[in-house]
């Protein structure tokens, strides 16, 4: 039983409290001509306590009964002081800021003088050190609310029409909408944890919001904001040598609280660098960032946004500690039709610069989601909201909230089934069709015509049909599901039929977890990494009479796990029995026969005057990869690996076993791997994938269980860390016991292109690497490349030089679109 006595006496204190204790005080903060100020500051004067607007410029703040002054700030505005007396009636407090009035009265600038501004700024870049570290660690509770909103959209992209499926038909909508509160803490150098306490997405009750209270120091050398906006991040106005990079104007002073505060302009010295532009306010004497208001542009060689803003504002703590009280993002961007924007709040508060953390508080779980974070109701979101919901974000929520409780209804998910379920053209030929029924979980896939039909000159043409069953087992993280795959195989020329099935369970309540199996009869390539599409290899067998794919046929029958342990460890295993069987060429029909070239025979002649023989291969492998401090994202059902500032190690092990269910073949080989890519800042981002490996014993070996370097003789770019762009498919396949082999490639990401007219004002991106392998001293093989990448954003063009055994071999051009590499499905 449980006891309502002590329930009772809890309720009446908290409700005690409130209501006779606080007032609610509320109001707008406005400019000279009424139009309002976003997300301003509105603080209690002597004290840490205070609020931030809406972007309506609205704001709330609870007090105690008592006396106050409440200090109004917008960054390039005088602040507002006003006095209130709190009782237990509500009060609206409205401020109306004027523009912020400077000081040049002392300040005499001569002709061809230093303008005062470069004194200014160089006293602040000698006290950044200081203040970047000043705190070796802190604790704070963090608000933050994210939204995204499309002020345009098109009505189709690449065929397919754009449904956001709420309904609404109009142009502009809100399309992201989430808060989240948090405690934010911090180790220096390099440790931080997130513990989300409440989060919530519009339309999605199940959902978790954006929860990354970074604050973008500026008191860094190098600034990061985001992952994806510039590899180089952008140098701070106040960096270490940052007046090579910027000019300075001072634009006067203004005085709060008895502190001077020096307004200054910053301006890039040169278009195309990672630069910023905007305001930078600094305390006179104490040197440090008092404001700011900066923005990036797209020649700051930003990618994805035309235009980002960011505001900053710093209060005082105690006694020379300041901390950061407001932060808030705008990016926008317009591409293929989208034309978005938004904004990113974070509101501090309850900041703790001595916090006790516990041994083993900091551990790789660097962002955690408390269970029932986003079951919090309503009420609870009016109580903790530090700012008042715009009109705008209630319509939205209300609307998405509506919208959700009616996708539970069964006849919904029906005329949702019906709507998402239409065949189209482009779904036929280019994309594949998708077929749900929401109602259970369950989804359907086809292929489309472009990777269903092919030609070789084994099969001539070929009629390729896959599909795909899936269910989701769960009905929140969708991790547990379970999927089925058919695959039916005919060629027109060597009338061969081949069918095969693969299952496959994907499960794992903290670490992500798999299990298949598949059977059947089906083609495979020589290199079962398939280097080359059966696209690619259709267009140059019928336009170029070059066959380069090489298959054989095979029963089969395969099982296959792979688990995470966590700590950055994941395990992976598998055995596989294969009935080979070898395949000619049975047709040499090309398009155009204007050259009569006799195609090669369908087998690797590099290796071998003659096909293999029928045989069996029984063949166990496993492997294990470790990417020390691996950090997560701990959600209260899954975790999520999300990388870590050291390599990847991979270790794999592969044995054929001879006499079981009659295999022949019998050989051991193993491959060790290290790879990682180094964000160098301004200096670019170096990527490296280096590995060794050879066969332990090889009694029996045949063609496809050779050691295949991933070769390429296509106009296509294939996989640039793993693959050489320039080599014949199976010219260096190989028994060997030892071999190295190495890819490095450096992504100047702007850098020296920047210095060059076009090309910076193109924002194409110089990149340039090296692929190598080493057999023995007569079988050794280089590429060197250098190119062009970001080319109308996903276009890469690489110039590639190959030598063998040091001496020049060939030359030729490759071309990528989006990244991405070239390589089959099982062809």
């Amino acid at each position: 039983m449980i006891s309502m006595r002590p329930i009772l006496i809890l309720a009446f204190f908290l409700l005690f409290s409130t209501t006779i204790f606080a007032g609610r005080i509320s109001g707008i903060v406005t400019d000279e001509k009424g139009s309002p100020l976003p997300y301003a500051s509105v603080m209690v004067k002597g004290s840490p306590k205070g609020t931030t607007a809406n972007n309506e410029g609205r704001y709330f703040i609870e007090l105690p009964s008592g006396s106050f002054v409440l200090v109004a700030q917008y960054v390039g505005y005088a602040q507002q002081d006003k006095s209130i007396t709190i009782t237990d009636q509500p009060d609206i407090v409205n401020f109306q800021l004027s523009l912020q009035q400077l000081s040049l009265a002392e300040v005499v600038v001569r002709p061809g003088a230093e303008d005062p501004a470069y004194e200014i700024i160089r006293n602040a870049i000698k006290k950044r050190p200081y203040y970047l570290n000043q705190l070796d660690k802190f604790q704070c509770e963090v608000y933050i609310k994210g939204q995204l909103q499309l002020r345009n959209y098109p009505k189709k992209i690449l065929g397919q029409t754009v449904d956001f499926e709420d309904g609404d038909t109009s142009k502009k909508k809100m399309v992201y909408l989430s808060e989240t509160v948090a405690t934010y803490s911090v180790q220096k150098p390099n440790k931080t944890k997130i513990e989300v306490l409440s989060t919530k997405v519009s339309g999605e009750r199940d959902g978790f919001g954006l929860s990354q209270p970074q604050i973008v120091s500026f008191y860094e050398n190098n600034i990061s904001i985001g992952r994806n906006l510039n590899a180089r991040g952008f140098v701070s106005p106040i960096a270490n040598g940052a007046i090579h990079f910027y000019k300075y104007k001072y634009e006067g002073s203004f005085y709060e609280d008895g502190k001077e505060i020096n307004k200054i302009r910053v301006i890039p010295r040169r278009k195309y660098e990672p630069l910023f532009s905007g305001t930078i306010n600094i305390i006179e004497g104490d040197w440090r960032i008092h404001s700011l208001q900066l923005q990036l542009l797209k020649e700051s060689q930003m990618q994805f946004l035309d235009t980002l803003r960011i505001e900053q504002l710093y209060v005082p703590l105690e006694k020379d500690v300041w901390v950061i009280k407001s932060q808030v993002v705008y990016p926008a961007a317009k591409f293929f039709g989208f034309d978005g924007y938004g904004s990113f709040v974070n509101i501090y508060s309850k900041f703790d610069v001595n916090p006790p953390f516990e041994p083993g508080f900091f551990n790789n779980t660097f962002l955690k989601f408390y269970d029932s974070s986003n079951k919090k109701s309503a009420q609870y979101w009016d109580t903790i909201r530090p700012l008042p919901l715009q009109t705008e974000e209630i319509t939205d929520y209300r609307k998405k909230d509506s919208l959700e409780q009616a996708r539970k209804d069964p006849r919904y998910l029906d005329s949702l089934d019906r709507k998402r379920n239409k065949i189209s053209i482009g779904g036929i030929l280019l994309f594949g069709e998708n077929f749900s029924r929401a109602k259970k979980r369950e989804f359907y896939s086809i292929n489309p015509l472009i990777q269903s039909v092919g030609y070789n000159t084994v099969e001539g043409w070929n009629l390729n049909l896959r599909g795909s069953y899936s269910k989701r087992l769960d009905t929140t993280n969708g991790r547990n599901n379970i999927f089925i795959s058919p695959w039916l195989r005919y060629g027109f020329s060597n009338h061969h039929f081949n069918a095969s099935v693969s299952a496959g369970y994907n499960y794992g309540k903290k670490y992500r977890s798999f299990a298949g199996v598949s059977f059947g009869k089906r083609t495979y390539q020589f290199n079962n990494q398939n280097p080359i599409t059966s696209f690619d290899n259709t267009i140059t067998t019928l336009f170029f009479e070059r066959n380069y794919m090489k298959l054989y046929e095979a029963w089969f029958g395969r099982v296959n796990f792979s688990k995470g342990l966590g700590g950055g460890v994941n395990i992976s295993g598998g055995i596989n029995w294969q009935d080979r069987l070898p395949l000619e060429n049975s047709t040499e029909w090309t398009i155009k026969d204007y050259k009569r070239k006799v195609f090669s025979p369908n087998f690797p002649i590099e290796l071998s005057p003659n096909n293999f023989k029928r045989h069996q291969a029984f063949i166990i492998n496993a492997g294990i990869s470790w990417r020390p401090g691996t950090r997560y994202i701990e959600y209260p059902e899954r975790t999520v690996n999300v990388g870590s500032r050291y390599p990847t190690f991979t270790l794999n092990y592969t044995q054929a076993i001879n006499n079981i269910f009659g295999a022949d073949l019998s050989y051991a080989k193993y491959r060790f791997g290290v790879s990682d890519a180094l964000n160098l800042k301004l200096g670019g981002t170096f990527r490296y994938n280096f590995s060794a490996g050879g066969f332990l014993f090889k009694d029996s070996v045949e063609l496809p269980d050779y050691t295949h370097f991933s070769g390429n003789q296509i106009l296509l770019a294939t996989d640039y860390l793993s693959g050489f762009q320039l080599l014949p498919y199976y010219k260096y396949s190989n028994t060997k016991s030892f071999y190295l082999e190495g890819h490095a490639e450096h992504h100047f990401n702007g850098l020296l292109t920047n210095k060059i007219p076009l090309f910076r004002k193109l924002n194409w991106h110089l990149v340039g690497g090296a692929n190598s392998f080493y057999l023995d001293k007569n079988q050794h093989y280089t590429e060197v490349f250098v190119g062009f990448e970001n080319i109308f954003r996903i276009i890469r063009f690489d110039w590639i030089w190959s030598f063998e055994k040091g001496h020049p071999a060939n030359t030729g051009f490759r071309i990528s679109i989006g990244g991405l590499s070239r390589g089959g499905s099982g062809d």
